[in-house]
């Protein structure tokens, strides 16, 4: 699964790979949550489309969110099937973009151990993804999306059984394109090449979703907090007797001088 993910390049960088004809101005993330705004780039009358949506799909026949389960992600061996997934695979495919994404690795009924994932040497990748558009009683309109998954390539399979489903910008067009029919779409969902990805152990600082600094992409060897300043023994008590005797033997300050203390 993908559950947690970054997004480090440049609004810059990220528009050239995605090419949306918006200009938007956007912070670093480096610890994207389910359920918060993220960046979504789709099809809207045959053009690339920059928007956010909320990473938690709801579909539109949902009555009531609040009683449903939280979808934040598609496993792509049923995207056609799943009543969930089924229509937004069919008409609402995009792309999110994001530069690594973490996996947890069962450590042997321990906890579990966080590892950052990413391209060879950095840059941005294109995670698929199907969005929905869901209306409330009230007529409010929320805007849903979830990040397609698949099996794991060898560089992941160490570490976790399922990996985001990352596309190459030349399956960008036919899977944006709701001309494009599912089954067509369904062919490009595959692992990474092996080559393509690199992985690292971090910090389980990245459990906890306020977190939010480069620090959590660093490797563990160099993400472990600094140590603490060795304590100051305190002074024998004759020691501290004397120096309050010499302090209080000082002559007063001028009251006329002026103090920067």
């Amino acid at each position: 699964m993908c559950g947690r993910y970054a997004i480090t390049s440049s609004p810059e960088a990220i528009r050239a790979l995605f090419r949306y004809g918006e200009m938007p101005n956007f912070p670093p993330r480096h610890n994207v949550a389910p359920t918060q705004p993220v960046p979504v780039v789709r099809l809207f009358e045959g053009a690339r489309q920059f928007v956010l949506m909320r990473w938690g799909l709801i579909p539109a026949w949902v009555k009531d969110p609040r009683g449903f389960s939280l979808l934040i992600n598609a496993r792509g061996e049923s995207v056609t099937e799943k009543p969930a997934f089924r229509n937004a695979m069919k008409r609402r495919r995009c792309l999110l973009p994001a530069d690594g994404f973490f996996e947890w690795q069962a450590a042997g009924g321990g906890p579990k151990r966080p590892f950052y994932i990413r391209r060879r040497g950095g840059g941005p990748i294109a995670f698929g993804g199907l969005w929905e558009a869901w209306m409330g009683p009230n007529g409010e309109e929320l805007e849903t999306v979830c990040i397609v998954t698949t099996t794991a390539n060898a560089t992941l399979r160490p570490i976790h059984d399922r990996m985001p489903l990352i596309l190459p910008p030349e399956a960008f067009d036919p899977w944006l394109d709701p001309a494009t029919e599912a089954a067509t779409a369904t062919a490009l969902i595959a692992p990474a090449p092996d080559d393509l990805l690199e992985a690292w152990e971090v910090s389980t600082a990245v459990n906890r979703t306020a977190n939010d600094s480069p620090d959590l992409l660093a490797p563990v060897e160099t993400a472990a907090p600094a140590e603490a300043p060795a304590a100051v023994p305190p002074e024998p008590a004759a020691k501290r007797a004397a120096t309050g005797a010499r302090r209080a033997a000082r002559p007063k300050p001028d009251p006329g001088q002026g103090s920067l203390f």
